[in-house]
């Protein structure tokens, strides 16, 4: 018996790369779902004629179900077996992808988005953290999570470009399609090669479901109100019992997570100075950049006529810009500390995007009128996203440690879907304005992109003053860069 078992080991020491492989295409998934999606927006609003206003929900869908559970998806590795647990939440994924591409209403694709977002709120922790029990600590975790940080790269450079070559030569609903053999893949080869011990169950762990469902089912009540804003204007009841709904909802959950035995959120970690500011800043900055994407994708093919395949292209530049930045901010923490670049990063990121609000013409062209805001904003981006984390994680107990990060992913999610929400109604609300004063469609669309933009510019120059308030600089090693680029 003693034998088998060490056989075993050996076969689990062996395979642990062929793991890493199959849980990086899992998460692989779950970033180019993220992105693939956005090139495929005005297909998907032509082909199931979506409101102008409502075109959001496909993104928003999606972020906030995955922000919103995926503390809880943690938890439930921890309590169910992070084995079981992956699996049943990428073959949900693989299901949920096939409904999406099935989807014959918006109202159908926006509600099998949500439980797309759920599922990989599940799958996405559970992977992780089967990574980091299977990789000791140091270099052979670096290395393991230089390896996922790649992935996730390339799940966003993949994302844009393969959305517009299956848009354009197989049809939208193939950026869902595809996830359905590779989900099965995933499945298949996790039934084989992960060891049953991995994230044996942990009874003690109980999960905070009270709290969960308050902070997701808050956050969609607001976002649900701010969006039908541009619809039936800022006097209606409605738009306001939603968004008093909601953050009534909000404050329910902070006091659930205040009382409560095990919390999703333990509330203590925020008195960290940097993990407050932190969390503040990157929820600001995604407000942002969901925003700007969103914006672009439909300037870029309703108002310039790219094709999906060209569009993809387009945005390929902004991932080697970031990757360039990331790189350099990497070895610049060591001599400066994290917060001179996480300061300049949002200036910088509010210059492109007030570039970009100046510049969007109904007869632009996009390397006039799109490239370089866009790469300003690609540069700032860079410019904050090392940064961010290791302000955001350093200097937390270790008992915090995951849980910081899980912190951050979520209030980037929740950022992004909340300031797509803002954004957007400012959008559309101009754009209502300007269709009642008889101005062309074009024109009244690039001057909602444009009004959005500049509010983003409001928001990007606010993260400038949270970190320059709350963050406290300090200098970290390369180990701890190297990781933060990775996460």
């Amino acid at each position: 018996m003693v034998d088998n078992a060490k056989r075993g080991l050996s076969k689990h020491s062996e395979n642990k790369w062929v793991i890493l492989a199959l849980l990086a295409l899992a998460q692989f998934m779950v970033i180019l779902d993220v992105a693939i999606v956005n090139v495929a927006l005005p297909t998907i609003s032509r082909r199931l004629h979506f409101a102008p206003n409502d075109l959001q929900w496909v993104v928003t869908a999606y972020t906030l179900t995955f922000g919103g559970f995926l503390l809880l998806g943690g938890r439930a590795s921890d309590l169910f077996g992070r084995r079981r647990i992956f699996m049943g939440a990428v073959l949900l994924f693989s299901c949920m992808s096939l409904l999406c591409g099935l989807a014959q209403s918006e109202t159908m694709l926006i509600v099998t988005r949500a439980c797309q977002g759920f599922a990989a709120a599940i799958m996405s922790p559970a992977a992780l953290s089967i990574v980091l029990a299977e990789f000791k600590e140091g270099k052979e975790r670096n290395t393991a999570m230089g390896v996922w940080g790649g992935v996730a790269a390339g799940g966003a450079a993949a994302g844009v470009l393969l959305g517009g070559v299956l848009t354009q030569y197989l049809g939208w609903r193939w950026n869902f399609f595809v996830n359905v053999p590779v989900g099965i893949g995933v499945i298949l080869g996790a039934s084989r090669l992960l060891p049953r011990h991995i994230g044996e169950e942990n009874k003690k762990i109980k999960l905070d479901l009270p709290g969960a469902a308050l902070a997701t089912t808050g956050l969609m009540s607001l976002v649900y109100g701010l969006s039908r804003a541009p619809v039936l204007t800022w006097s209606s009841k409605t738009v306001w019992e939603f968004i008093v709904g909601g953050i009534i909802l909000l404050l329910a959950f902070i006091i659930n997570e205040s009382r409560v035995e095990q919390p999703l959120m333990p509330l203590e970690v925020f008195k960290i100075r940097n993990v407050a500011g932190g969390n503040l800043a990157f929820i600001v900055i995604a407000c942002t950049m969901f925003s700007m994407f969103f914006f672009l994708t439909l300037y870029i093919q309703d108002i310039l006529g790219y094709s999906p395949v060209k569009t993809g292209f387009s945005f390929l530049p902004i991932t080697f810009i970031i990757g360039v930045m990331s790189a350099i901010v990497s070895v610049l923490v060591g001599k400066i500390g994290y917060k001179p670049p996480m300061v300049v990063g949002p200036l910088i990121l509010s210059i492109g995007l007030y570039i970009l609000a100046h510049s969007l013409k109904v007869d632009g062209t996009y390397w006039r009128n799109v490239f370089p805001g866009l790469a300003t904003c690609a540069a700032g981006m860079g410019l904050t996203f090392v940064s961010g984390t290791l302000a955001a994680t350093s200097g937390v107990p270790k008992h915090f440690a995951g849980l910081a990060s899980g912190i951050l992913n979520t209030s980037q999610q929740i950022g992004g879907a909340m300031g797509l929400a803002i954004l957007s109604a400012v959008a559309y609300s101009t754009i209502k304005t300007d269709t009642i004063a008889h101005k062309s469609a074009a024109a009244a669309q690039v001057h909602g992109y444009r009004s959005g933009l500049e509010v983003g510019v409001g928001l990007a120059l606010a993260a400038v003053v949270v970190v320059a308030l709350v963050v406290k600089n300090q200098k970290v090693d390369a180990k701890e860069a190297l990781s933060a680029s990775a996460g």
